[in-house]
């Protein structure tokens, strides 16, 4: 009975796995159908697509048919009216054509029409005889015998002239040195003629400024002189001279004072450059300070004394900013 029971359990479990193995199958199957489903669905949405792009190309295509069409039936409408024309010349040509084609027959019957005198059209005029035939031929030989002399006459005159061309270009070749020779000569003293010309033009600017200077001067020479025999004549009479020498004569010592400063200045700024040149000397534009004193006590000796480390201070001028400043007021001391 328990083994029994153990079969049944063992059964129950088979079945229950097999179920569950079964249910799982069925899953994956409908998964699997599903997957086929939506498998097909793209396909045919793809096959769609491609046959719908396919039905918008043949559609493209036959709108640019339809448009070329169009184009051609404007431009036979156009054409229309120039076809009615070419088909009214065409009309006429053919009957032309036909005209001259049944002519042309009619003129053919005729020349094979052997009895028909009309086929045939008399130039007029006569032939000339065998005599006057040999008559024409000699003057024909004289004139040419003629022509012949005369080529040759004019063969023997162009012979000429060619040797005396010729012996002119042999000679124009040789005086074609002398020519460039004379040439380059000429060349050279036209040159220097200019030079010439030039410094004589300069010589006579220059001479004319001399000239204008000398007659500037001897206005001055005479201007001088007449003024130097009024000073003598003033001064023979005891009378003081005219007041513009004197203001000539306290011009030129201005001008002395002033050159004598400069020189002054040139020989300071000399020495200065000289000292500056020492070793130990620093070059500055300071105001030079004391750096010394002289003791005024009665038990040293009147000899400089360096200040050392406690010189004077020596205050800045004041500034243009001390005009907001009120100068102080200095009370007397009261002893």
């Amino acid at each position: 009975m328990h083994e029994t029971n153990e079969k049944k359990n063992e059964q129950v479990l088979d079945l229950d796995r097999l179920t569950s193995t079964v249910t799982c199958i069925e899953e994956e199957i409908a998964q699997l159908h599903e997957k086929y489903k939506r498998a097909i669905e793209e396909r045919n949405e793809r096959k769609g697509d491609i046959e719908m792009q396919a039905v918008d190309e043949k559609i493209s295509f036959l709108k640019m048919k339809v448009a070329e069409k169009e184009r051609q039936i404007k431009l036979w409408f156009k054409t229309l009216p120039v076809k009615k024309a070419l088909d009214a010349e065409l009309v006429v040509l053919q009957i032309q054509y036909s005209q001259c084609k049944d002519r042309i027959e009619e003129m053919e019957e005729i020349l094979v029409d052997l009895t028909n005198e009309s086929r045939k059209r008399d130039l007029g005029g006569k032939d000339p005889s065998p005599p006057e035939l040999q008559k024409k031929i000699e003057q024909l030989e004289v004139e040419l015998t003629r022509k012949e002399e005369k080529l040759l006459e004019t063969d023997l005159i162009y012979e000429h002239v060619s040797q005396l061309t010729d012996r002119i270009r042999a000679t124009a070749e040789n005086g074609k040195q002398g020519t460039l020779l004379l040439a380059m000569r000429i060349n050279e003293l036209q040159k220097k003629i200019k030079d010439r010309t030039k410094k004589m033009m300069a010589l006579v600017a220059e001479l004319s400024m001399k000239q204008a200077v000398a007659i500037k001067l001897q206005k001055e020479m005479r201007d001088k002189a007449e003024f130097l025999m009024i000073v003598s004549s003033r001064i023979d009479q005891g009378r003081p001279p005219p007041k513009e020498t004197e203001m000539e004569w306290l011009k030129v010592l201005r001008n002395e004072k002033v050159y004598r400063e400069a020189v002054e200045a040139r020989a300071r700024q000399a020495a200065e450059e000289e000292q500056a040149r020492l070793p130990g000397h620093v070059l500055t534009t300071a105001e030079p300070r004391p750096t010394a004193y002289v003791p005024d006590d009665e038990y040293s000796l009147p000899v400089p004394r360096p200040y050392g480390a406690l010189a004077p201070f020596k205050p800045s001028e004041p500034g243009s900013n001390m005009r907001h400043f009120r100068k102080p007021i200095i009370k007397p001391i009261e002893i």
